[in-house]
């Protein structure tokens, strides 16, 4: 078997020079395929899920694997082999994450930095004059930039195979990554064994909290907002906004007003979001609603409040963000001094939206309604 791997190796590295565009091609294409069958088929997308962890897996032990099959077989896997294995492997993640990670973002945000700079590192691992001869050598950035493509990889992937909530995926994700990152920077130190003991306290006290504090610029790439509205009553019949407002008067804000949304998320998952109300950048209110995943218009809620500053003009915010303070969307509303109100008649999506994976059609849930005194 490994003999059969060392003499196909040369092979498959000289048609991938010859056809250097087919590798990212095809990873391209398996990461769409991959977010259309999350939308459609779960079981397909947490099959492709599990194909991503495992080559992640294969992929951290390669200096394992030429020890093994050097000492049981007696020869070296060519060097390249792995090279473009890894190549590859980053190739895939990156492009099996981005289609998740471009619709989830707010690009209003600080998520669109994030965003872009894994968009970035996906054009770094096409291009082979940048990958191996820019990247791969300087190994402090290589194993970065590694540990930058395992954590986008375990954001997608940790909701869509074990239902973990967005908080506890970034936990997850953000200390898996952190480990392989400073083993692979630690390993290709020189110094004693204290000094890189020492080395790898630092860093991860370091980056650890630089990753917590970084939590709202990381889109939360299961999630997203396929409906919102603001309107003055709900159709309970329908379970569905009657209007959806633009601008309204300090008058008719008194009355009461609905923060309707609708979040895709995949089926399975159980999430605590949050709407918190904003009045020019100030924090009025926040409420916490309950949501499932599964249903592909994505699970109805909404926050009613009935209890306004004295004045409320100005421009109104409402910002969903899931529990770890990951922005989802964000509505928008202006309260004004005259008496006129602009309906639109249809509610259609005016948040700034991040999207996410779905599933199948399921039953639908009832939503979860909090009242605000």
């Amino acid at each position: 078997m490994f003999k059969f791997l060392s003499d196909l190796a040369p092979k498959v590295i000289a048609l991938s020079d010859r056809f250097p565009w087919a590798v990212p091609l095809f990873g391209f294409g398996s990461g769409l395929a991959s977010f259309f069958l999350v939308e459609r088929k779960q079981e397909f997308a947490q099959i492709i899920a599990v194909l991503i962890l495992a080559s992640w897996c294969w992929l951290l032990m390669e200096k394992s694997m030429h020890r093994l099959v050097r000492r049981w077989f007696g020869f070296q896997l060519p060097q390249p082999l792995f090279a473009y294995a890894a190549q590859l492997v980053h190739q895939e993640s990156l492009f099996f994450v981005i289609p998740f990670f471009f619709i989830t973002t707010a690009w209003n945000s600080g998520q669109a930095i994030y965003t872009g700079v894994l968009m970035a590192a996906t054009v770094v691992s096409i291009i082979d004059p940048i990958y191996f001869r820019g990247l791969v050598p300087r190994r402090t950035w290589y194993f970065t930039f590694h540990g930058l493509t395992l954590f986008a990889v375990l954001l997608t992937a940790l909701p869509i195979i074990f239902h973990l909530p967005t908080a506890k995926s970034y936990l997850w994700s953000l200390a898996i990554a952190l480990l392989v990152t400073l083993a692979g920077v630690v390993s290709e130190s020189t110094w004693r064994w204290w000094k890189r003991g020492v080395l790898v306290i630092i860093l991860t006290g370091v980056f650890g909290l630089a990753g917590l504090w970084a939590r709202p610029w990381v889109p939360p790439a299961t999630l997203w907002l396929t409906e919102v509205a603001i309107t003055q009553s709900i159709d309970d019949v329908n379970r569905a906004p009657e209007n959806n407002l633009k601008t309204l008067s300090q008058a008719e804000l008194q009355k009461g007003l609905y923060a309707y949304t609708s979040i895709h998320a995949p089926r399975g998952l159980n999430e605590r979001i949050y709407h918190v109300w904003f009045l020019d950048g100030k924090v009025v209110d926040k409420v916490a609603l309950e949501i499932n995943g599964g249903r592909e218009a994505g699970y109805r809620a909404w926050s009613h409040k009935v209890n306004f500053p004295e004045n409320s003009l100005g421009r109104w915010q409402i910002h969903v963000v899931t529990e770890a303070n990951q922005l989802i969307g964000i509505l928008r509303f202006t309260v004004v001094a005259g008496t006129t109100t602009e309906n639109l008649a249809s509610p259609s999506s005016s948040a700034t939206s991040s999207a996410a994976p779905m599933t199948p059609d399921a039953a639908l849930k009832t939503p979860l309604m909090n009242l605000i005194e």
